[in-house]
């Protein structure tokens, strides 16, 4: 029997072979593209993260550093501070080692651009808008710094004294020194924002009067109406509501309390309430329905806080207060278990029948949540409508806890800027983009053969010993050698940082370099596509031909 040889396919030229300089063969040609990093991704207030860090990488300028974070955040001392960093979270830095410690580089722009008094380019007032905004927050503060950057003056109407929200009255100094907050709402107020203090709308000023006066209307207010403990002896003078006692801290004033202190909840304000009971020199003790896992806290301060020895109750929700001579000597709980999970995708606590126990205490916190109060508007109804910030009224647009509830300062930072966006969009009649939706690299897309694996750095702390009867910064953060080591450790994931991989790899030398940019000469690229295996960010890839 004849046997018959099959033939490999082979690429056969029907026409002219001086389509280029290296014949028509090339199906695919390399393309640099910039692809988005997951820390940019995860930002709710849209940092540009690792921009900012390849400008300090190649040591462009603070100032430049500071220019492009501050395009996006006004905060960014603040934020560097207190944030819950979800870019950390998102770094593809962490399946490989460590994340980059990204908020103690914000910390360090910020403090800088403090110090150093950097200041905005802002462009003259255009005065023919009207804009108010209710509450000066840091969703009413952050929209009026976006309007003032297109070119637009608002005015501010906040109830109280004291301009920053929950940043001037509810986060101790440890963690978010006063004259940090103080300092950047300060630059934002000189940028030409008119502030009415003091002027309560419902009260001193009313709603309907505001939408007449004003062409739009932003809604910011935060959620400072505390629910109710809801159990017997709850109305106890020694029953001390959490952002009551934080608000009176922040404030510089003596708050009363006895020498054990029970803070029912498992939030932020409850472990900043305990902390600050710590450094006043009594017992605090944490009581929480759920486990350490459920607990909604930044993990960060949880950390901090078992640390600091700080005594934790878990599994356990508050039945009644026992009283005795008019004074609270125990709290009386039972015993919780965990079932399904609801619709936050946590487990359910259950009690357990007959599990009934006392912890002895003396004062009572309770940090279980807060609401936002709406009642100024009339019928107390607003409706958000969409993923936006416009509401059921004309001219009128609501965000950060006025929508959400109670969330984070990034949160509202980023509802702010939405915000400016979008009253933006409505006085001027256009709908204006506000990026692609893009699907960010993830850690495959890397090669990660030309990383070496490197410690994160972690940012300066205060001694445990020199900490737990003072409300000094417990953080420090970076010193600038140690800023420019933490920086280094950037992937900078889908984003070309001139690594030089594609200019020295090519086989054909068809990769152009000039002024610190690269670019393809097609006319010898034979499509092979060892540049784009050879990147180690994910920032080079294969289009088809056409032809």
């Amino acid at each position: 029997m004849k046997q018959v040889f099959q033939l490999p396919p082979w690429a056969i030229s029907t026409e002219s072979t001086l389509y280029n300089k290296t014949g028509s063969w090339r199906n695919y040609r390399p393309v640099y593209r910039n692809r988005i990093p997951p820390c940019n991704n995860a930002c709710p207030s849209g940092e540009k993260i690792q921009q900012y860090i390849d400008i300090l990488n190649q040591e462009e300028g603070l100032y430049k550093a500071w220019k492009l974070l501050t395009q996006d955040n006004p905060f960014p001392a603040v934020c560097g501070r207190v944030c819950f960093h979800p870019c950390e979270n998102s770094c593809n830095r962490s399946d490989y080692d460590e994340p980059i410690n990204i908020h103690t580089i914000e910390r360090f722009i910020g403090d800088i651009g403090l110090n150093e008094g950097f200041k905005w380019r802002l462009p003259r007032v255009n005065k023919k808008y009207k804009i108010a905004i209710i509450g000066a927050g840091p969703a009413g503060l952050s929209c009026a710094y976006h309007l003032r950057r297109r070119g637009y003056q608002s005015t501010i109407f906040e109830a109280d004294n004291k301009l920053g929200g929950l940043l001037s009255q509810g986060i101790p100094s440890y963690r978010l020194p006063q004259d940090i907050v103080q300092a950047e709402i300060a630059r934002i107020i000189k940028s030409d924002v008119k502030i009415h203090s003091n002027t309560a709308i419902g009260n001193e000023y009313d709603f309907d009067k505001l939408l007449k006066e004003y062409k739009t209307v932003f809604i910011a207010i935060g959620a400072h109406k505390e629910k109710k403990l809801g159990i017997p002896g709850a109305e106890h003078p020694s029953v001390i509501p959490a952002l009551e006692f934080l608000y009176q801290l922040c404030a510089g004033k003596r708050v009363k309390i006895g020498q054990r202190v029970g803070i029912i909840g498992g939030g932020n304000s409850a472990l900043d309430a305990a902390r600050s009971v710590l450094r006043l020199g009594k017992k605090p003790i944490v009581i929480y329905r759920r486990t350490e896992n459920e607990m909604p806290a930044i993990l960060d301060e949880i950390q901090e806080a078992k640390e600091e020895q700080i005594e934790f109750v878990f599994l356990a929700a508050p039945e009644r207060i026992i009283i005795r001579n008019n004074k609270i000597v125990s709290l009386e709980c039972i015993k919780m278990k965990l079932g399904q999970a609801d619709k936050t995708g946590r487990r359910q606590p259950i009690p357990i029948k007959g599990s009934d126990f006392k912890v002895g205490v003396d004062t009572i916190i309770p940090a279980i949540g807060e609401e936002v109060d709406t009642s100024f508007i009339p019928g107390s109804f607003l409706k958000v409508l969409d993923d936006t910030v416009s509401t059921n009224y004309e001219g009128v647009f609501a965000g950060g806890d006025a929508v959400t509830g109670p969330k984070t300062v990034v949160d509202a930072i980023g509802a702010g800027k939405k915000a400016a966006h979008l009253i933006h969009c409505y006085l001027r009649q256009v709908c204006l983009p506000v990026g692609a939706s893009e699907k960010p690299v993830v850690f495959e897309d890397l090669n990660t053969a030309y990383f070496e694996h490197e410690t994160r750095i972690p940012s300066g702390k205060l001694p445990l010993s020199s900490r737990l009867k003072t409300f000094a910064e417990v953080y420090q953060g970076y010193e600038k050698p140690q800023l420019k080591q933490e920086c280094s450790r950037c992937f900078s994931c889908g984003v070309c940082n001139k690594c030089d991989n594609c200019f020295v790899f090519c086989p054909d030398m068809s990769v152009n370099k000039r002024a610190g940019k690269y670019e393809f000469d097609y006319d010898y690229c034979k499509g092979c596509g060892v540049c784009v295996l050879e990147c180690p960010r994910n920032a080079i890839g294969l289009v088809q031909e056409e032809r």
